[in-house]
């Protein structure tokens, strides 16, 4: 368990542990989307059309979907890496 998050690292969940390249899924309007991470956003700055608020202690993740090619930036907490990823 991670104390801070409460969060169980062994299960799948995403986390601050993600690295570019890694497979990950995340919902989309209702629907699950399947993708790469592209980059790790530790410090505020425009992504994916759109300013982010992110620092070293609350960073966010730049993703691209396979599907769409289109990027979307999450926190860690909405992504979940894909078994056998990373």
């Amino acid at each position: 368990m991670d104390g801070k998050h409460g969060k169980d690292r062994t299960d799948g969940k995403g986390g601050d542990d993600l690295s570019r390249g890694d497979e990950v899924s995340w919902k989309s309007h209702g629907h699950t989307v399947e993708g790469r991470v592209k980059k790790k956003i530790t410090e505020r700055t425009r992504a994916a059309g759109r300013s982010v608020d992110a620092s070293p202690e609350e960073p966010q993740y730049e993703v691209e979907s396979e599907a769409s090619g289109r990027s979307a930036v999450h926190k860690p907490g909405a992504l979940r890496r894909k078994r056998g990823s990373g």
